[in-house]
């Protein structure tokens, strides 16, 4: 099968052919450069124009090149170029950019003859890994410009498992780069100038696996009209906003229990972000894949890919139907080429006396080894430094973490919610001894019941002026009543937003580990309705609408 792809989502002008019998791309680009500031989107559009026949162009020749010969065995494309198919880059991205990529996929179907395939821009950036990679159901990392977040296939859906809150890594990075001068991109540039800095405190922001942006960028220009070294900033804009990557990459991993991570991205090119990555999967004996680079970047070959796949799986449409849409949520693709694969959530049983999460390793203490003065059976919890993090980030992370998780974990409990006592706690180390509670993690057995009791534990803990932060089916406990454990990314606040997020955190969770995640979520909703604010719940509904991942 061969498949011609396009690509014009935003600044990249590019067309590719697939050859699947060789497993081969032959990629053509033409990006646009903006002249000063971002991307213009008229700009864009034009060059979209102007680029796009001649990179099609290009390729076409390839394929007339390579096409099999009169005697050869070969498919029965209806074309001289043996082309089977046409794949373009259907959205999410720039409405006037999409519409001429659009254009050029329905004439090029239609001349060549063959049917035609829309693509969702981000699921190409993460299947191209996954197709080179060969892992079964891996967490994907999109770092690009535009978007950042984590997705996991789940029965015949990629799942959001978390994302950013405001804007795309690479534009948030951007955005510092404009407003001290320099042109676009900025990444590159920071890259290069973090060789020489050294690092400064900046605000560091993870919701569950969730995170954002602004704070840290709205400091980082702060940091600069205040005569802070340039090189600095963009060391220590790299060491938080990449930290932040790993951080919420790390917890995808311990949530579905796989041992497996695609990145995939323009910013995935940056050495840093990889060697953090690598850092951290090494830590964890988990396996990372990194596409090379013309496939991180805006291409039309992860578009050729996707496309060879999704026509294998009949996933063609007409031209009448072939409108492009720039809100194409990942998430509403369905994913048929992957049907009867392995789901991303796996793993979720009962978990072993000792383990491994996201940020601590969790020993459960045997009887022998316990104090007379603490109960028969506890838990000894101890944040482990993390080698992907700059030193100085790390350290505070775990002291604060620790310090805030003891704290809150024993204030939920004088307000009602089940949580463990807490016998013992040491920032210095950063251990905590805790009361064992439950048989098992929520997100190994889930039931209504349970659900809805964590919707009005959150209700209560917001009455009282603080989040959990990180209410995930793994830091919930069930058995003879339902626990909230882990209050590491919890803090005191009494905002809508932050109390919303909350929810939506849990309900991310729920997306990810459960077959049927619907009544599960409504459950957590009526339980939160009980003794929550309604406005927290209104608020809630427009998170969930905001598609800031596409």
């Amino acid at each position: 099968m061969r498949v011609l792809g396009i690509e014009g989502t935003a600044w990249a002008a590019s067309a590719a052919l697939y050859d699947s019998a060789e497993d081969t791309v032959f990629i053509e680009s033409d990006p646009y450069q903006p002249v000063s500031g971002g991307i213009h989107p008229r700009e864009a559009a034009e060059h979209m124009g102007e680029a796009i026949p001649q990179v099609i162009q290009t390729v076409l020749v390839h394929a007339a090149e390579t096409a099999s010969s009169g005697g050869d065995e070969r498919s029965d494309s209806p074309n001289a170029y043996d082309i089977d198919a046409v794949g373009f880059s259907r959205g999410p991205g720039l409405g006037p950019c999409l519409r001429t990529v659009g254009t050029a996929g329905r004439a090029a179907a239609q001349t060549l003859g063959v049917p035609l395939v829309g693509v969702n821009h981000m699921i190409a950036h993460l299947e191209i890994g996954r197709h080179q990679s060969g892992f079964d159901s891996p967490v994907c990392l999109n770092a690009s410009g535009a978007n950042a977040h984590l997705l996991g296939y789940h029965n015949g859906r990629y799942r959001v498992l978390g994302e950013t809150m405001d804007t795309g890594v690479g534009n948030a990075l951007d955005k510092f780069t404009r407003h001290i001068g320099w042109s676009h991109p900025g990444g590159p540039k920071i890259e290069q100038a973090a060789t020489d800095g050294e690092y400064i405190e900046l605000p560091y922001v993870v919701k569950g696996m969730d995170f954002s942006f602004s704070g840290i960028m709205s400091a980082a220009k702060q940091a600069a009209d205040d005569g802070e070294a340039i090189e600095d900033i963009c060391f220590s804009l790299q060491e938080h906003v990449f930290g932040m990557l790993c951080e919420v990459a790390e917890r995808a991993l311990s949530l579905t229990g796989t041992d497996e991570l695609v990145l995939g991205g323009g910013v995935g090119q940056n050495a840093r972000l990889q060697a953090m990555l690598e850092t951290m999967c090494a830590e964890r004996g988990a396996s990372l894949y990194v596409p090379e680079a013309r496939f991180l970047r805006d291409n039309a070959g992860m578009i050729a890919v996707l496309g060879a796949k999704q026509f294998a799986a009949g996933e063609t449409i007409s031209i009448d139907d072939s409108a492009v849409d720039p809100n194409f949520r990942p998430d509403q693709v369905p994913v048929t080429w992957r049907r009867g694969e392995p789901n991303v959530a796996r793993g979720l049983a009962e978990t072993p006396a000792t383990q491994q999460g996201a940020e601590a390793i969790l020993e459960v203490i045997k009887p022998a080894d316990v104090p007379q003065s603490l109960p028969a059976r506890c838990v000894r919890k101890q944040r482990i430094p993390k080698a992907y993090r700059h030193p100085k980030l790390d350290e505070t992370l775990r002291r604060e973490r620790t310090t805030a998780e003891a704290r809150l974990t024993s204030e939920a409990r004088r307000v009602g919610v089940p949580t463990p006592l807490v016998w013992d706690v040491n920032p210095e180390t950063s251990t905590i001894v805790f009361e064992y509670v439950g048989e098992c993690d929520l997100a190994a057995a889930l039931e209504l019941e349970a659900a809805t009791a964590v919707g009005r534990h959150l209700a209560a803990i917001h009455e009282a002026g603080f989040v959990h932060g990180d209410p995930t089916t793994r830091n919930v406990r069930v058995g003879d009543r339902t626990w909230l454990i882990d209050f590491g990314l919890g803090f005191h606040t009494g905002h809508i937003e932050d109390h919303a997020m909350d929810l939506h955190v849990f309900h991310q969770s729920l997306e990810a580990t459960a077959d049927d995640p619907k009544p599960l979520c409504e459950a957590a909703v009526a339980g939160y309705a009980e003794r929550g604010d309604s406005a927290v719940l209104e608020r809630l509904s427009a998170i969930a609408g905001r598609g800031r991942y596409q």
